[in-house]
């Protein structure tokens, strides 16, 4: 039985590098009577295929099938204890459970006062990097001891720890509070998209106000800051408050200028927020700064100092190669992108078991996109295929929606409109299924339903036409969504002027400069 892509053993194993493998064999080693164990060859087997095949398994005569399953625990527990010895995995939360495990093993010896040193040490450590919710844990370890045994004449000790543990719990409170709100605003953007009218937008409003809780600035640390920066921003981007998410991302961003120290500790969150910046940047088409922020973050996340793991890995490819594409949509130069596609595909490749189904259609919907844009409009279906395909993908309908209308475009471009009709009805259901069938649609499929009407002669006065109706809707605060996803009136405006899209969009850019 072939599960290697569901198997969490084999995803493990095969994640680790030549160093960690080698560590792996070494911490194993250790103890002589291992170096023959069964995990072992287990471990040696997953590492030299490239499936995982438990009936060949149990056929080489490794395990019997009914210890399949222990073996595989077991050998799973045991690369986790060998990864956390790696001092490449060392972080500061790390450093300080490690701390906490020794101040546990000298209290249940009884040596208090060592206990006490080691965890005195370890909440300075905890505070002063804002680990908030582990500091509490050794506050409230301390209190414990300090019920047990007395170990000071200061009478002020039980009140210190108190008040100590009190402004903690209420720094967690609302620490939880603020991530709690920003996940769920975070997981409603990706479910479903933009608000689409009124009603949405005051039922987020609502939400979002209900949910903000109450709090005084000089109170807020760094964490607070950030999930507090996190909330305005998901809601912006859901309220398509684009300005406003400049200014949320930015802040994001510049907390990190502010606390330094903190890009180390929290390498992900710092990459997320200029992901989100130079997202903004793109919808509001600021392309000086967004060639700034870009480059900027190339080289910070290139420099030797810039901490690296797999997972940070996989989100550099992914954020990085995600923003050059944007900047090519911004500049319209999709010719010169196209060396981007292999090296994308590599990355999704490399990275297959890391990046989420979500994230890896958003690259194939730009890469069709950039297909779409040199005009090689059966890339651009192949791209978008894996997309309309894809009966797994249960977030971002929008992306889904958006998917099909560019197919249906880029079918009639290529002149592939034998099945254009059956597309048409398949679209239409789609939209009206996920309640998304917003006016830019509706005109879309309006045009493209009758063109099997429309004489050669007139398909440019038709094209003009359904420019001016889509126009309209450029800047409307429901209807816009639709030209961030599809810039379809550089699109009609190329079949107009009989010039590649390209070409228009660079024009565009140009104005902007001037």
């Amino acid at each position: 039985m072939t599960n290697d892509q569901k198997d969490p053993l084999f995803v493990l194993v095969k994640s680790l590098s030549k160093s960690e493998k080698r560590q792996f064999k070494l911490y194993v080693g250790r103890l002589g009577v291992n170096s023959d164990s069964k995990f072992l060859a287990l471990f040696n087997h997953i590492d030299k295929y490239d499936a995982f095949d438990e009936q060949l398994i149990v056929k080489k005569g490794i395990v019997k099938k009914q210890q399949l399953s222990n073996l595989k625990a077991h050998l799973y527990k045991q690369i986790l204890i060998s990864l956390r010895l790696n001092p490449v995995h060392q972080n500061i939360r790390s450093q300080i459970r490690e701390q906490l495990d020794f101040a546990t093993i000298l209290y249940h010896k009884g040596l208090y006062k060592q206990s006490l040193k080691i965890l005195d040490k370890a909440k300075t450590i905890a505070k002063e990097h804002e680990e908030n919710n582990i500091a509490y844990e050794i506050v409230e370890f301390e209190k414990l001891i300090e019920t047990q045994y007395i170990t000071r004449s200061i009478n002020s000790r039980a009140d210190e720890l108190s008040i100590e543990a009190k402004e903690l719990s209420m720094k967690n409170v609302l620490t939880s509070r603020l991530s709690n709100l920003s996940l769920q605003l975070y997981g409603l953007m990706l479910k479903t998209g933009y608000v689409k009218n009124d009603a949405e937008h005051r039922e987020i409003t609502t939400y979002f106000e209900s949910k903000l809780p109450k709090y005084e600035w000089e109170m807020l640390g760094f964490r607070e800051k950030l999930w507090l920066y996190k909330a305005h921003l998901w809601y912006s981007f859901t309220t398509q408050d684009f300005l406003s998410c400049y200014k949320y991302s930015k802040k994001w961003v510049d907390l990190f200028e502010e606390y330094p120290k903190m890009i180390k500790i929290n390498p992900v969150f710092y990459l997320r927020g200029n992901h989100y910046l130079l997202e903004s940047l793109y919808y509001i088409k600021d392309r000086e700064q967004f060639k700034t922020v870009l480059n900027r973050l190339e080289t910070i996340t290139s420099s030797k100092d810039f901490p690296m793991d797999d997972n940070i890995a996989s989100l550099v490819f992914l954020y990085t190669y995600n923003n050059k594409l944007n900047l090519h949509f911004l500049e319209g130069s999709f010719e010169e992108g196209l060396p981007l596609v292999n090296t994308i595909l590599e990355g999704l490749s490399l990275y297959k078991n890391r990046l989420d189904d979500h994230h890896n259609m958003v690259l194939y919907y730009k890469i069709g996109c950039l297909y779409f844009g040199t005009g090689d409009n059966r890339m651009c279906i192949e791209y978008l295929q894996k997309i309309i395909n894809n009966k797994s993908l249960k977030m971002r309908e929008d992306l889904m929606c958006f998917s099909r209308v560019l197919s249906l475009v880029a079918h009639y471009e290529a002149g592939l409109d034998y099945h254009l009709e059956t597309q048409l009805k398949e679209t239409y259901k789609f939209l009206i299924k996920m309640d998304d069938l917003h006016e830019v649609q509706k005109e879309m499929i309006k045009f493209l339903r009758k063109l099997g009407d429309i004489f050669p002669h007139q398909i440019k006065d038709e094209f003009k036409t359904l420019y001016t109706r889509l126009k309209q809707y450029e800047n409307h605060p429901y209807e816009k969504r639709a030209f961030l996803y599809l810039d379809i009136l550089s699109w009609l405006e190329s079949k107009i002027e009989s010039k590649p899209v390209g070409e228009i969009i660079r024009e565009k850019a140009k104005g902007l400069m001037r």
